[in-house]
C-alpha cells in the first residue's frame, strides 16, 4: 500500500493572539519600509539601519508564520520556542530603536509636503509595529516556575537585551584614547557580549545540555561576574572620557562627545539589566516554587 504525505495546516498559527500579533507585525513592517522606500530618502548609515530593521523583521516573522502554519518547525534542529522568544525580543528592541532614530534623523521641522507626511506615517506605523512585537513578547513569556524554554523567561529575555545594548555600544565606539581605563571598558563590553551571545546561540541550538557543570549555577556566577565588570565600566568610562574635556561648541551629528555620552547611558542600562538578571537567576536556582 502506498502512503501519501499530506501537508497539515495549523490555523492556530494565525488565529491565536500570538499569531495575530505576528500578522500585525508583518503588515506594519511592510507598510513602514514601503513608505520610506517611496520617499527615496533613506541614505547613510542611519537610513540603511532603519530599512534593514523593517525588512529583516518582516522577512523573519513571515518565515516564522509559514513554518508554524505548515507545522514544519519540528523538523528544524533547534529549540523553536527559544528561537521565537529571542527573535520577538530582538525585533521589539530593533524596531523601537528605529522608531526613535528615523524621525530624529530624517524628519525636519517644520514638517510639510507629501514626503514628510509619508515619513511621519512610517514613524507612527513603526511604533505600532513595536507594540505588536512587545505584545508577542508578553504573550510568549514563560509563566513563573516554567523554565521549559529558557529564552522566554525573564533572565533569557534579559540576555537578548544585554547583547543588543552591547551592539549599540559598539556602534558608538568610533575612537577612544589609548588609556588603560577606556581599554578595560571596551574589554568588558566585548567579553560580556561574546559570552552572552554564546549562551543565546547554545540555548537555541540545544547545546547547553552538553556542558558538564550545573548550568543554572554557572549562569548565576556569570551574571555576578558580568555585574561586577559593568560596575567598573560604569565608573571608568565617564571618568576617562570626560575628564578635562567639555562638550565642543560645534558638536554636530557625529560628535564624539555625544557618542561617549551615549555609551555612558547604555553602560548604565546594561548594568541594571545584569543586576535584574542576577536577581531573577538567583531566585530560579535557589528559591524553588512549590
Amino acid at each position: 500500500a502506498r502512503t501519501m504525505a499530506v501537508a497539515t495546516v495549523n490555523l492556530r498559527a494565525v488565529t491565536s493572539w500570538v499569531g495575530i500579533a505576528r500578522l500585525s507585525a508583518v503588515v506594519l513592517s511592510c507598510i513602514a519600509f514601503s513608505l520610506v522606500a517611496s520617499t527615496r530618502d533613506f541614505g547613510g548609515p542611519y537610513g540603511t539601519w532603519c530599512m534593514f530593521t523593517w525588512c529583516f523583521c518582516f522577512a523573519v516573522t513571515l518565515l516564522v508564520l509559514l513554518l508554524e502554519l505548515l507545522e514544519l518547525y519540528p523538523k528544524l534542529p533547534l529549540s523553536w520556542d527559544d528561537f521565537t522568544s529571542a527573535f520577538s525580543m530582538l525585533a521589539a528592541l530593533m524596531v523601537f530603536t528605529t522608531s526613535v532614530v528615523f524621525p530624529s534623523t530624517f524628519i525636519s521641522s517644520p514638517c510639510s509636503g507629501s514626503k514628510c507626511a509619508r515619513q511621519a506615517a512610517a514613524t507612527a506605523i513603526s511604533c505600532l509595529c513595536f507594540l505588536a512585537y512587545a505584545l508577542e513578547v508578553g504573550l510568549t513569556r514563560a509563566k513563573p516556575g516554567d523554565i521549559s524554554s529558557f529564552l522566554s523567561t525573564v533572565p533569557g529575555l534579559l540576555k537578548v537585551f544585554e547583547a543588543y545594548v552591547a551592539c549599540l555600544i559598539f556602534s558608538l565606539l568610533d575612537t577612544y584614547r589609548s588609556e588603560a581605563g577606556l581599554q578595560w571598558c571596551v574589554a568588558v563590553y566585548s567579553i560580556c557580549f561574546i559570552i552572552t551571545l554564546l549562551i543565546i546561540i547554545f540555548t537555541i541550538g540545544r547545546c547547553l545540555t552538553y556542558i558538564p557543570c550545573p548550568l543554572e549555577k554557572m549562569l548565576v556566577c556569570y551574571n555576578a561576574l558580568a555585574l561586577a565588570m559593568y560596575i567598573t565600566a560604569t565608573v571608568l568610562w565617564p571618568l576617562y572620557s570626560f575628564r578635562g574635556r567639555s562638550r565642543p561648541s560645534s558638536c554636530g551629528r557625529n560628535c564624539w562627545w555625544d557618542k561617549h555620552l551615549g555609551v555612558t547611558f547604555l553602560t548604565i542600562f546594561n548594568l541594571i539589566a545584569y543586576l535584574v538578571d542576577l536577581v531573577y537567576s538567583t531566585r530560579m536556582v535557589f528559591i524553588r516554587a512549590p
